[in-house]
């Protein structure tokens, strides 16, 4: 979301820019004021909008689109960039969204859905295998299990409410092997257009170990999708996606995104969708992004993306290392206070908050994953070596970053 707003404030045509709740990034933001209102609060957030005479409202997380605020807040003259409820449910029911991969014949791995624990865990014969709450999870709600206590333990987690009290279904999936790989494309219902494909380190541990998290760290282009695998993308996956929005009703205007197995021999498999810019993904890429975003979003919201002249990228490569908070993702301490931001931005980088906030004249921590230090460079290593340069500017009790974002990279 600091991102986001980071990239409509360099718009001469961007006047103000409100974020509901905000953090310590957005507050001191250029053309940036937090108005501490949760995304959750409807009726608040709609008298905003009436009380500043907003015209364009940009949903960053996926609650509040689950929840359906793009059709809470419809009126005349307000263009609402992000999907209805309707549209949302790709991201928000693993299973429903594997239904409708499997009706648009959209490469996907084999899976089946469970309700009842038992059930799950007597259809598990072989390992490694992927389990998945149904529901909203924050990213955290996949773990590959590589024995099948794991993987009983894993079910007996989602159907415990570890995750969230409605997670009541389980999705387990057969193991891809590859390389992960992110495809966000902008649509207005009628077309779609991806950015710049991103690799993000999902887990916790260097070296691609430990649990999983909602992103240790991205990077942007990633050299694994060619000019040839990003048509062929296009063709099997998020044409057919469109298509099959359209086909059930559902006007789709935001972002669909791909999180993708690219398999050794270079086929496309969807692990799953979201419904929103993905976090941190949209750090490197918004970072390389030339074209001003809000006509971007606007063309989106009035369904003229087809009439735009195609999306201009800054050359080169951007990478962003997560800074968290120790213990993420599990339990963690907050209100440590964060030092060292000037410095790292002194560096060339770009610093983007997460889980921040002020506290009297303090910058301190208020969530797992704290700041996103992110670099521009003419090639990976240049990138890479601004991004790391700038962490170690950055300080704060407890601070756990990996050391090896990019890694898969500098293998190949």
């Amino acid at each position: 979301e600091h991102a986001i707003a980071w990239k409509l404030s360099q718009s001469s045509q961007v006047q103000q820019i409100f974020c509901t709740p905000g953090n310590g990034g957005t507050a001191t933001q250029a053309k940036c004021q937090n108005i501490p209102i949760s995304v959750t609060d409807f009726p608040a957030l709609k008298q905003l909008i009436d009380d500043q005479n907003i015209s364009l409202v940009v949903v960053g997380p996926e609650v509040p689109l689950a929840l359906g605020i793009t059709d809470y807040l419809q009126q005349p003259n307000l263009k609402i960039f992000g999907p209805t409820k309707a549209g949302a449910i790709l991201e928000a029911s693993k299973s429903w969204a594997k239904d409708f991969m499997s009706e648009a014949n959209i490469p996907t791995a084999k899976s089946a859905t469970f309700t009842k624990a038992e059930t799950a865990k007597e259809y598990i014969t072989e390992i490694p295998i992927v389990i998945k709450a149904d529901g909203l999870a924050a990213g955290k709600g996949v773990t590959v299990a590589t024995t099948i206590e794991m993987a009983h333990n894993a079910i007996d987690d989602i159907f415990q409410g570890d995750f969230d009290k409605k997670n009541q279904s389980v999705v387990i999936e057969e193991f891809l092997t590859g390389q992960e790989v992110s495809v966000l494309a902008l649509t207005d219902g009628l077309t779609i257009r991806p950015l710049l494909p991103a690799q993000d380190h999902k887990q916790v541990g260097e070296g691609d170990t430990g649990p999983n998290t909602g992103g240790m760290g991205a990077y942007a282009p990633t050299p694994i999708i060619t000019p040839e695998l990003m048509a062929s993308i296009q063709q099997q996956v998020l044409e057919p996606t469109l298509t099959n929005l359209q086909k059930r009703g559902i006007d789709y205007r935001g972002v669909i995104y791909a999180g993708l197995m690219i398999s050794p021999t270079g086929e496309p498999k969807v692990l799953e969708f979201n419904c929103r810019f993905g976090d941190p993904e949209t750090q490197p890429i918004l970072s390389l992004l030339e074209t001003p975003l809000e006509e971007l979003l606007l063309a989106c919201c009035e369904q003229r993306l087809a009439e735009l002249p195609p999306i201009k990228w800054r050359p080169g490569v951007a990478v962003c290392v997560v800074l968290a908070s120790g213990g993420y993702p599990g339990d963690y301490e907050k209100g440590k206070i964060i030092s060292g931001i000037e410095k790292a931005e002194a560096n060339g980088a770009t610093i983007f908050h997460a889980g921040t906030k002020f506290q009297a004249e303090n910058l301190i921590t208020d969530g797992g994953r704290v700041l996103g230090v992110t670099a521009v460079g003419s090639n990976f290593t240049e990138a890479k070596t601004k991004a790391y340069a700038a962490v170690n500017s950055v300080q704060f009790e407890g601070m756990y970053y990996r050391r090896d974002i990019g890694s898969r990279v500098l293998m190949n």
